[in-house]
């Protein structure tokens, strides 16, 4: 059994290759196996999380996920542990339970494990074994209304929350919560992990759903188990749908390996093309923010091009290593282009010949949108492949959705696959922000982003990742590995200010700063 981490990268498997293993392993196993060895590992882990636990409460649900939690209180019981147990009881139409959560529930009565039909007052840790990877919690099926009711008493409750293999109300591929009181689940949590103790043991294999979307809030910490089954009981065609990004996939730009004979030309130009001014509004703090953040990434030399009628700056007083230039004489054949921050209604005027010179460039906000509206803009940026020109899209959900004609919320219901979309539909690398940053590319693997936290939900933090994949990319990395680095290193800033900077707001301009510690 594992701590899930972001020290190392994992694979994760879709809910159809999870099937396809476990179905390969029951058939080399006895009849039971999987399930006893389950619920053994539920147990263990509840202890070892709340040794002092008095009084534990186990809600099972009408499948096998019910069974690992009917084998876990046998466990919990043998041990003298105080355990009750609810169980929703069978669905309509159906007249026992599968073969081996039948076999789990009459052990633990015969052990004598209570059993009732309301949960316990004053619990000390409650197991969620409602519904597993397989089922979705629909308010209009007889029994969810009373699993519903657990639920909100386990939302409501202190108590410490482990799930069995993913938080009930939580799709396993997508990390969505798609049912009608998404609000009231237990899937949903207004409050961070740490402090309510929640966790979730994975079992057999990680699940994408548990690190994007409504995920990281739902699952808290994850752990993994994989039941003794190795790669090598399963067959070569079951293979991961992504990854979980941790520190060894990421290579930032270290100066200090670098050659002595080194200069600023050999750690890349980029050039930051946004912060439109005009008489009615300023956003160059947007453009600033990209090029502040390019240059404490590692660049070697940061341009910035300000757009818009107003008079620009010539000089940033508080930054003087930043050069300003009009667009126009920019090199943007030999610079890193990050275009879009900020960049307003100008920056249709440049996006144009952005997209057919520089080799490569980063696009965010305005030029996202600008392209969202021109097909003629469309056709260029997928044009750039053939080119062999680099390019990398940083989208919120928003600006995924105006890309791709659908709505906000479609996109959040399916944030891997809407990624794997916009990269296929522009032949490029894709980071689509939000809690679990899915990273695609066409020819790889997606990776969901496992650092970062709340603290980056402020304006201004996502015009830094654009400069920061800007310096990435001039450091020489390919278009993904620099996104995928740069993703990393952008949210663990955010959990390095978390530990060393506890209660203090994290602001844009102090994130394109930090070292993490």
């Amino acid at each position: 059994m594992q701590k899930i981490s972001s020290l190392v990268s994992q694979p994760l498997y879709s809910v159809a290759a999870i099937r396809q293993i476990e179905q390969q392993a029951a058939a080399a196993l006895p009849a039971h196996t999987l399930m006893q060895r389950a619920g053994l590992l539920v147990a263990r882990l509840a202890l070892a999380l709340a040794p002092h636990a008095e009084l534990i409460w186990i809600a099972c649900g009408p499948g096998n996920n019910g069974g690992d939690g009917f084998e876990a209180a046998w466990h919990l019981h043998q041990w003298g542990k105080n355990v009750v147990v609810t169980w929703t009881g069978l669905p309509c139409g159906k007249s026992e339970l599968p073969p081996d959560a039948q076999a789990s529930r009459q052990r633990a009565l015969a052990a004598g494990v209570v059993m009732a039909s309301e949960p316990p007052l004053g619990f000390d840790v409650c197991i969620d074994a409602l519904l597993g990877i397989g089922a979705t919690l629909d308010p209009d099926r007889p029994g969810s209304a009373l699993m519903q009711n657990w639920l909100d008493r386990m939302h409501a409750s202190p108590a410490m929350r482990l799930s069995v293999d993913i938080p009930t109300g939580l799709q396993a591929d997508t990390g969505a919560i798609p049912f009608k009181n998404a609000t009231k689940s237990i899937a949903f949590s207004a409050y961070p992990a740490c402090a309510r103790g929640l966790f979730t043991l994975s079992l057999l294999r990680l699940k994408p759903g548990l690190f994007t979307a409504s995920g990281r809030d739902s699952a808290g910490e994850v752990w993994l188990d994989d039941l003794g089954v190795s790669e090598a009981d399963i067959t070569p065609t079951v293979q991961p749908c992504a990854w979980l990004l941790g520190t060894d996939r990421t290579h930032p730009p270290l100066r200090t390996q670098s050659a002595q004979a080194s200069h600023k030309g050999s750690f890349g130009d980029v050039a930051v093309v946004g912060g439109e001014s005009t008489a009615a509004s300023h956003m160059s703090g947007a453009a600033l923010l990209a090029a502040s953040a390019a240059l404490h990434a590692g660049a070697g030399r940061v341009f910035v091009a300000l757009l818009g009628d107003a008079p620009g700056l010539s000089v940033d007083p508080e930054q003087p290593e930043l050069m300003f230039r009009a667009p126009d004489a920019l090199d943007m054949a030999h610079q890193v282009i990050v275009c879009g921050c900020g960049g307003g209604e100008a920056v249709k005027s440049v996006l144009g010949n952005v997209l057919s010179t520089a080799r490569q460039a980063v696009l965010d906000a305005d030029a996202l949108n600008a392209i969202a509206m021109n097909p003629r803009l469309q056709a260029q940026l997928k044009a750039r492949k053939s080119l062999g020109y680099s390019t990398v899209l940083t989208p919120h959900p928003l600006e995924a959705a105006r890309l791709t004609g659908m709505t906000a919320a479609a996109i959040q219901a399916d944030r891997l696959g809407a990624a794997r979309q916009l990269a296929e539909r522009f032949q490029c690398v894709v980071v689509l922000k939000g809690s679990g940053t899915v990273i695609a590319c066409p020819d790889q693997l997606p990776m969901v982003n496992s650092s970062g936290n709340a603290l980056l939900a402020t304006a201004g933090t996502g015009d830094v990742l654009a400069g920061m994949v800007g310096a990435f990319l001039a450091s020489g990395m390919d278009d993904f590995q620099a996104a995928c680095s740069a993703v990393f290193v952008h949210g663990h800033r955010a959990d390095s200010w978390a530990c060393n900077m506890p209660h203090q707001a994290l602001t844009a301009s102090a994130l394109a700063k930090w070292q993490s510690l």
